[in-house]
């Protein structure tokens, strides 16, 4: 099985972003964040693996790739997750890529990517980091193994800091969770020196669904006729009813309108919010 695979597992129309390729060294994902979607079609998802010899694979692949040499890592876990700290996959494989001139997209939830500011600052490399909510208890509900919000915030400094160019994932947005946060959300990454926010609402698999209901009973309850009354299917997913979904998107566009830092909208069909050349903020690498 490859390890290199062109990016869209859903094959959506709604997708915005340049042709790109997908690379993760390991399966499974330690942060258990309640809304995470993978866990619908990774078997095992909780528990963390690493592929076997994958970065003797890569090394085979790696060559073959002439064009469009353009790779995230990772799109369905996280490449820096505690294993990451002993087995330095993730590290290797940033020098093979970076070695073979491709631009590199790093999506992380972890302040882990700061030990490799050495490869990064001698790459074409950005990087997007995650961040859901300022509130610590809630992140704790949210995403229980995931670094802290004050620690993804503080990378993003370090890595504006060392001209890193950084994105700021603002996602999922969920309605009576965090979208009373917008406004601070992108003040906060804004401050910290993102160049770019990609921003998404929560789009509904059953298997999250019943993890987000088990944490938040209630406020699962008043959204339960948005998503499986009036909202749309999409996908295979269940998306809040259109209107909803551009009033939260427009909020969190107008926001960064005020830090004059692009902005996109993934996988919502807004076209007219997008201020950026990319979705996901790979015109940012040179």
């Amino acid at each position: 099985m490859s390890v290199i695979t062109p990016f869209d597992p859903w094959k959506s129309k709604l997708c915005t972003c340049p042709f790109k390729y997908s690379f993760s060294p390991y399966v499974g994902c330690y942060h258990g964040c309640l809304y995470c979607y993978a866990s619908s079609y990774i078997p095992r998802f909780s528990e963390v693996r690493a592929k076997k010899d994958v970065i003797k694979q890569l090394n085979k692949e790696i060559s073959k790739i002439k064009q469009n040499k353009y790779v995230t890592i990772a799109n369905s876990n996280d490449p820096y997750q505690p294993i990451e700290e002993k087995l330095k996959l993730t590290r290797e494989a940033l020098k093979i890529f970076s070695s073979h001139e491709f631009k590199i997209m790093i999506v992380t939830k972890s302040s882990l990517v700061l030990r490799d500011l050495d490869i990064l600052k001698k790459s074409r490399a950005a990087v997007s980091i995650t961040i859901t909510t300022l509130d610590e208890n809630k992140a704790k509900r949210l995403e229980p193994n995931a670094p802290s919000p004050e620690k993804r915030l503080k990378a993003i400094k370090i890595l504006s800091e060392n001209n890193i160019p950084t994105i700021a994932r603002i996602d999922p947005i969920i309605p009576l969770i965090n979208d009373e946060e917008i406004d601070n959300l992108v003040k906060s990454v804004a401050e910290a020196g993102a160049n770019h926010i990609v921003s998404s609402t929560y789009k509904v698999k059953l298997d999250s669904w019943k993890r987000m209901k088990k944490e938040f009973p209630a406020e699962m309850e008043k959204l339960k006729y948005l998503y499986f009354g009036k909202g749309e299917r999409i996908n295979g997913y269940y998306y809040l009813p259109k209107e909803y979904r551009y009033k939260l998107m427009k909020k969190v566009w107008e926001n960064t309108k005020k830090f004059n830092i692009t902005f996109a909208a993934c996988r919502e069909g807004f076209l007219n919010l997008n201020s950026a050349k990319t979705c996901d903020g790979s015109h940012l690498i040179l």
